[in-house]
């Protein structure tokens, strides 16, 4: 075995502060492509793992999903997180979402949800994005000239979305934005519903109680959305597992809006910080396709994936050894400078821009195409009106290792 590469600078990954700190996290992993883009890491409380770097080695990886899978470390989660979703996983009661499964049963599952997000699924949701992209400013223009961005208005338009596509009703809407930041937010004083894991798996159980009832009350009355679709889901012949559908449900009421609210605050924080780049939209609001494929870029909601070696292995020529992890640092990879001329500018034009936030491979977002989606609808209504706009306090970032981004934005806003 070759001796390991361990920098120091790797262990900014498995910090979830890290992510509150954008110029120190980006400046660890820029040295990082540089000086040791495969990198041993060993922090108190993980497993060790290889961190990926590199853009081209992300997407090697990805490639080979069955080199590499996503069972049975999916994500980065303390060693303790690790050993409670596998316990519960050979005890039937744990959470296995898309992103916990590989291929053939990934494939079978992931074609439940496929037809709600094809382009002719998603024409008919376009004119519903419109109307609550109006919807939202309007609420901007009223709430303003000074307004938390995040927490009034980016939080609450893709949470309309998806639960929309659910058919939940309104009155949870709150219910669910509040057990989704307990989720996504475990590391965050100010979201986190304790700090051990068994305050997760409460807000995991909170989730599936919900939805226990939700897919009873769809397989005794279908009605005509997800929900149902998922509720009454089989393969080959088969009803999905009872786990498999409420964390079907977990990952699409959750992920499909946490993501996209993040994108969406974070896009416009971009703006807001590359005024240029605001007045080149404004004057040329053709530039609105690409201009959501650099906010995506400039984000990355999800931070990372894992991936188990299957067999002994290389990447970029270190040993890899069957069983080892390697984590997929998608945050490094947009700003990859091999691929993205000038990476650390903010650029509503570029093109190309083959950022991976959605991921890639067979585990390519299942929502990506609704959340460009999405984020034109709310852009195109946005900018137009957009007489002033300026920061109006600190931007707050939140500690995470996995999925997030501001958790506030504070604006003085003047619309038309």
């Amino acid at each position: 075995m070759t001796t390991r590469i361990m920098d120091p600078a790797a262990r900014v990954l498995a910090d979830p502060q890290a992510f509150t700190d954008e110029q120190h996290l980006y400046g660890a992993l820029a040295h990082l492509r540089k000086h040791a883009p495969v990198s041993w890491v060993e922090v108190d409380e993980y497993r060790p793992f290889w961190a990926i770097t590199k853009h081209a080695d992300i997407m090697d990886i990805e490639r080979q999903n069955d080199l590499f899978t996503n069972f049975p470390r999916p994500l980065l989660a303390i060693a303790e997180a690790d050993d409670a979703l596998l316990r519960d996983l050979e005890a039937g009661t744990g959470l296995r979402t898309l992103i916990h499964m590989d291929d053939p049963h990934h494939r079978d599952v992931r074609k439940i949800g496929a037809d709600w997000f094809k382009p002719s699924a998603l024409k008919m949701l376009k004119a519903r994005c419109d109307e609550l992209a109006k919807i939202w400013v309007d609420k901007m223009a009223e709430k303003g000239p000074e307004l938390d961005f995040m927490t009034e208005i980016a939080v609450n338009y893709p949470l309309y979305v998806i639960l929309t596509l659910l058919g939940l009703p309104e009155s949870d809407f709150p219910r669910m934005l509040k057990l989704t930041q307990e989720m996504f937010g475990g590391n965050d004083e100010e979201f986190q519903r304790g700090g051990d894991v068994e305050d997760m798996l409460a807000v995991l159980m909170d989730f599936f109680n919900y939805f226990s009832a939700l897919t009873q009350s769809r397989r005794e009355h279908p009605t005509d959305d997800l929900s149902s679709a998922i509720a009454n889901a089989k393969i080959n012949g088969e009803p999905l597992s009872d786990m498999d559908t409420l964390s079907y449900y977990v990952i699409t009421a959750s992920a499909g809006h946490d993501t996209t609210s993040a994108a969406i605050a974070g896009g416009l924080r971009a703006l807001l910080d590359h005024p240029d780049q605001l007045t080149r939209l404004q004057n040329d609001m053709s530039l609105m396709g690409t201009a959501v494929e650099e906010m995506i870029r400039w984000v990355v909601p999800v931070k990372e994936f894992m991936r188990t070696a299957q067999e002994d292995t290389e990447v970029r020529g270190v040993k890899i050894a069957k069983g080892e992890a390697v984590y997929l640092a998608y945050t490094s990879g947009n700003r990859d400078e091999d691929v993205f001329t000038d990476p650390e500018k903010f650029d509503v034009g570029r093109d190309p821009n083959k950022h991976l936030s959605f991921g890639y491979g067979v585990h390519f977002c299942l929502g990506a195409s609704l959340a460009r989606m999405e984020l034109n609808s709310f852009f195109t209504e946005l900018i137009p009106r957009i007489k002033s706009i300026e920061l109006a306090g600190e931007p707050e970032l939140m500690a995470t290792t996995f999925v997030g981004g501001l958790k506030h934005l504070p604006i003085r806003v003047e619309l038309k």
